[in-house]
């Protein structure tokens, strides 16, 4: 029988990598619990239509929220729709007033004389104030915003008039800049300002700041910019880095809806490297189409999710547009925020600024330990499926220092990004299937016979418990080769999810094949390659093709479903199983280990110590495999806080242990009652 040795100087080598990615996990756990306060805003606008559908005073409206857990408003640029509904400025359009002349409708004689002089261009808008102050900040916003070119002043009679040349629909909703009146009134409610400035056309440094002139003396929470780019995109990006840096203010990036990266923004990553990535918090709010649909409690549990696995430290909320049973439309708001603070304070979450990561990177020498330790997994992993590299433990060692010296000096220069990627993914892949070589190893050399079902059960829960805390070193590798805080706000993340699910299942199996003739149990030693070539020669039943054709199904949906995004939906029955979870364990385990991995490794275990045919061994331990692979690949979502990633592979560890357990005894069950 052909034995596999462990070159013991390359598992040194990974001991010595996987202390260094402890200590990397500690340093990043402590980054991360030091990062515990969420900022809960609203849109000013949101609550002023609340209070107006419901005939209530706006300013008790603000204080009920500022009650019920809201920190900041959200306050945008203003428009002349919105300042014209408040009362605050006239807009008409040039045809409008026309129209009104010849029908009679317009009884100002100066108005009318305006008309007679042909003062009145049909298509232009033309702007009267009511408020003076508000008109003559939207005077110079708007000259700013179009140029002077485009509006002109004149007067009719003693009030100023301003001819606007644009066209009245596409004016009317256009941003013009942040109300100062809208600043003031929440400021003096007690409220934080989460402000979401647009850029201009053709920005210029001026524009900038005078976007930031504007907002100096409020309190300030966060800026998160509004439309597709951010101020000062694509010229004057260095004088709003200069503006934050010079204020101390925090950029909001708002999550994309496939909550992967973010809603792109030009400029927001020139920016953010610019004011440190210590001055960047990550932004969520329920897509609009989506929050009609989900009730209070939906919502409130998909709130504490998100805190606590994607890093968001900016709950924009909306309102509700329709009352819950029972309840008036105020009451409704007011119960799913107060319900969301609740829930979130119970797992120590603070409200107000948000928080922000250090600008946390490890230091270089223990990176480097971590590449060199991935680098010797794929050595250990070569040696134990070659017998060639195996024979030759001198040579694994010469490959090794060669490959190391080469992964070094980008490392110790502070670069070496590509190479952190690539020992991330072998970690990834490498380390679950040495886990299960090992186990299969074990399995050659000790295979007791006549074993009892509680025996059989103990020895796979025992060898599951072994199997996965050395997949685990995986993910102290995985996590130790990618922690930095360009990881945990995703401006980098891992690309090697949809590889994860596949290739450990391919280094599992050829392994499987050195050690076991699947073909024929009786010839020893032969080469897995000579028996996939024997397996694709062979003659199979329809029966079998259609088993085939089940097993590549089930494999592409679970291929589907995996990764940051879902390329199919999920089943009204999994989010109730989902939901279960959820309230059972601290992080819901994940479905492909508690249902499938976990309980497939102890069947596995059974199978081989009870001698069945080594194909359906072999089915087993690629399902066993799932299991594995997937604990590990859940560290390579990096936005996701490390113990929670711990915990939800150790979650899921006894469930899936238990349910393997029932399988065997109701297998066990029913072989002996057909046999007996």
């Amino acid at each position: 029988m052909r034995v596999f040795a462990y070159n013991r100087i390359l598992l040194l080598i990974i001991a010595a990598g996987l202390i260094a990615s402890l200590v990397i996990a500690g340093q990043r756990h402590a980054v991360e619990v030091h990062n515990s306060q969420v900022d809960m805003a609203m849109d000013y606008d949101s609550l002023r239509n609340l209070a107006e559908r419901e005939g209530l005073d706006f300013g008790e409206v603000l204080q009920q929220f500022k009650s019920a857990g809201i920190t900041s408003l959200a306050i945008y640029d203003t428009t002349f729709e919105k300042l014209t509904r408040a009362g605050k400025v006239i807009a008409v359009y040039g045809s409008d007033i026309i129209a009104n002349y010849h029908s009679g409708a317009l009884n100002s004689i100066l108005w009318r004389q305006a008309v007679d002089l042909g003062a009145i261009d049909p298509a232009y808008t033309y702007i009267i104030g009511r408020d003076l102050d508000s008109y003559e900040e939207a005077k110079g916003d708007l000259i700013r915003r179009l140029g002077e070119d485009r509006v002109k002043s004149f007067s009719i009679g003693d009030a100023e008039v301003l001819e606007v040349k644009a066209q009245f629909g596409a004016f009317m909703s256009m941003p013009i800049g942040i109300s100062t009146a809208e600043l003031e009134t929440a400021k003096d409610a007690g409220f934080l300002i989460l402000a979401r400035p647009f850029n201009f056309q053709k920005c210029t440094v001026e524009d900038v700041r005078a976007v930031f002139d504007r907002i100096e003396g409020y309190p300030i929470s966060e800026i998160v910019f509004d439309g597709p780019e951010i101020l000062g995109a694509s010229d004057c990006i260095d004088v709003t880095a200069t503006e934050f840096k010079k204020r101390g203010l925090i950029l909001g990036v708002i999550e994309h809806t496939s909550q992967l990266q973010f809603y792109p923004q030009t400029g927001m990553p020139e920016l953010a490297q610019k004011i440190g990535y210590n001055k960047v918090a990550r932004l969520y709010a329920v897509p609009k189409d989506e929050q009609p649909r989900l009730q209070i409690g939906t919502l409130v549990n998909r709130w504490s999710t998100t805190d606590r696995e994607r890093n968001i430290r900016i709950n924009l909320f909306r309102t509700f547009e329709k009352p819950a049973p029972d309840m008036t439309l105020l009451e409704t708001n007011l119960k799913y925020i107060s319900e969301t603070r609740d829930k979130l304070k119970t797992y120590g979450y603070t409200f107000g600024r948000a928080d922000t990561f250090e600008n946390y990177y490890p230091n270089k020498i223990l990176r480097l330990l971590v590449i060199i330790g991935a680098l010797a997994a794929a050595i250990l992993y070569l040696s134990l499926i070659s017998r060639r590299v195996n024979a030759n433990p001198n040579s694994q060692l010469i490959i090794l220092a060669v490959l190391s010296v080469v992964a070094a000096v980008p490392i110790l220069m502070g670069a070496g990004g590509k190479v952190r990627l690539v020992a991330a993914l072998m970690s990834a892949n490498l380390f679950p299937a040495l886990a299960v070589i090992w186990q299969l190893d074990r399995l050659r050399f000790n295979r007791p016979a006549n074993l009892s079902t509680a025996q059989l059960i103990l020895a796979g829960v025992l060898a599951l418990l072994v199997t996965s805390a050395l997949s685990m070193i995986g993910a102290a590798y995985l996590s130790g080769a990618l922690s930095d805080v360009e990881f945990f706000l995703e401006f980098q993340i891992f690309r090697g999810i949809k590889l994860t699910f596949i290739l450990p299942l391919i280094l599992v199996g050829f392994a499987f094949l050195q050690r076991f003739n699947v073909i024929d149990e009786v010839r020893l030693n032969v080469p897995a390659t000579q028996q996939i070539k024997e397996m694709l020669n062979a003659t199979v039943t329809v029966k079998v093709l259609l088993g085939i054709f089940a097993v590549i199904g089930a494999f592409v949906v679970l291929i589907a479903r995996s990764g940051h995004t879902a390329g199919m939906p999920v089943s009204g029955a999994e989010i109730q199983i989902r939901s279960m979870l959820e309230q059972f364990f601290y992080a819901r385990p994940r479905s492909k280990e508690i249902f499938i991995g976990h309980p497939a490794f102890v069947l596995a275990i059974a199978a081989f110590l009870q001698r069945f045919p080594k194909s359906i061994c072999l089915g087993l331990t690629i399902l066993a495999t799932v299991g594995q692979s997937s604990m590990v690949e859940t560290f390579a979502h990096m936005r996701t806080p490390i113990l929670m990633s711990f915990l939800r592979g150790v979650d899921g560890v006894l469930p899936g242990a238990a349910i393997g357990a029932v399988l065997v005894l109701l297998i066990n069950f029913v072989w002996r009652k057909e046999f007996n």
